[in-house]
């Protein structure tokens, strides 16, 4: 069978423990014997980390600027516990944080869904899409250890110094930041997806308790709405709504779905987390960074699934579920495609995404999906990781 054609490289980014072993039979089982995949390889394991001081990251991110589609797999976050484990010389920052910040794009996240897995949420009838702002907060956040108390303080440009905290003993500091350009920026790419997807845009943030840092969130966003997209929402038919983020999260809650939900940053991770929980599991969330400039990162909304790693390192089975990293790769596929004006890579990508959905709804699926999977005429059947992916590829051979 001839390959499918590719022009210009992927930016391809290696991660850690299970979804790094995922990562290869991914590849291995359904994209190299379809496609002559042209990637640029980034090993962003956390032993490449350690031996480059981080300058890996920095490198995967600009190469995502330079060839404008990324993807990515999940990579470890260390902690005290991990800094041990891996013998590092110091806890190294999150790669998405630092990928994100000199991209500085917004993430968006929907669930996949299927025939026969319902949301927890009955309701909900449409999928819900996060937007999460991708640039600062804690994920860029200095912070301290004052270990005998004491005043703290923020020095600002002018000279001004504003007192944090007077310490009566030991504690921690932690000091965010956020641009006014990058906010904007967040702001036109939500207005810009909600009008492309003709969905309603909410946006919540917590300024009444934040009354300079996240009220500034909400001003640039009222201010470039009012300016330059209240016109175009009208014309559409969609509307913009600003709410607190407790109120959003109750209005979510008892909504039937589908809206984008913009979120700042820290917001957003703990709320697609949520949303992709109740909409069947996290292992079924798309997700993908876009940039200012239209450079495309695309990656799995979950964690490496260490749990499951310690198993394989043991010689066990397991049954991890691979459906958000295989839709990172179609995602990053289609991307690749549209730039380039690859029509059957395109389809194929289209192929691949619809053969893994197939498989599930046909009853064949990972464990995790056992318990949520519900058809009368279907009885389901858990497999192991590669026996899925044969499957889908079974699938794909046959389409």
């Amino acid at each position: 069978m001839k390959k499918i054609a590719m022009k210009t490289p992927l930016a391809e980014i290696d991660g850690d423990e299970m979804t790094r072993v995922m990562w290869a039979d991914i590849k291995k089982i359904l994209l190299d014997p379809f496609i002559d995949l042209k990637t640029e390889y980034y090993d962003l394991g956390l032993p490449q980390r350690e031996k480059t001081k981080d300058e890996v990251t920095v490198a995967a991110a600009n190469a995502i600027k330079r060839l404008g589609v990324g993807v990515k797999c999940a990579t470890i976050t260390p902690n005290a516990q991990r800094v041990e484990e891996y013998k590092l010389s110091k806890m190294w920052k999150s790669p998405n944080g630092t990928i994100r910040s000199i991209l500085d794009g917004t993430v968006f996240r929907a669930p996949v869904l299927v025939d026969g897995i319902k949301p927890v949420v009955s309701n909900w009838k449409k999928p819900i899409t996060i937007a999460r702002h991708a640039y600062g907060d804690v994920y860029a956040g200095v912070e301290a250890y004052v270990p005998q108390g004491g005043k703290v303080e923020m020095v600002l440009p002018n000279g001004e110094r504003i007192v944090i905290k007077e310490l009566d003993s030991a504690g921690v500091v932690q000091s965010v930041h956020n641009t006014d350009k990058s906010i904007g920026s967040f702001a036109r790419s939500c207005f810009n997806y909600a009008l492309d997807t003709k969905q309603d845009l909410w946006f919540a943030t917590k300024d009444t308790i934040s009354k300079i840092y996240d009220h500034r969130f909400k001003d640039i966003f009222a201010e470039i709405y009012k300016t330059e997209y209240k016109e175009k929402f009208e014309q559409a038919g969609i509307e913009y709504f600003y709410t607190l983020i407790d109120d959003a999260v109750a209005r979510i809650i008892r909504s039937e779905g589908g809206m984008v939900w913009a979120c700042k940053n820290y917001d957003g991770d703990v709320m697609s987390d949520m949303l992709a929980t109740a909409f069947g599991s996290l292992a079924m969330m798309t997700s993908v960074l876009v940039s200012p400039e239209g450079n495309y990162e695309y990656e799995a909304a979950h964690g490496t699934v260490t749990r499951h790693y310690y198993r394989y390192l043991k010689g066990e089975q397991t049954s991890t579920n691979p459906v958000a990293t295989i839709f990172a790769w179609s995602g990053a596929l289609k991307k690749r495609a549209e730039l380039d004006g690859l029509a059957e890579l395109a389809a194929f990508a289209d192929k691949l995404e619809a053969a893994t959905i197939a498989t599930i709804e046909n009853g064949i699926m990972t464990k995790d999906l056992i318990g949520l999977f519900h058809n009368e005429s279907i009885i389901p059947k858990g497999v192991n990781t590669k026996e899925f992916l044969i499957a889908i590829a079974s699938r794909l051979t046959n389409a």
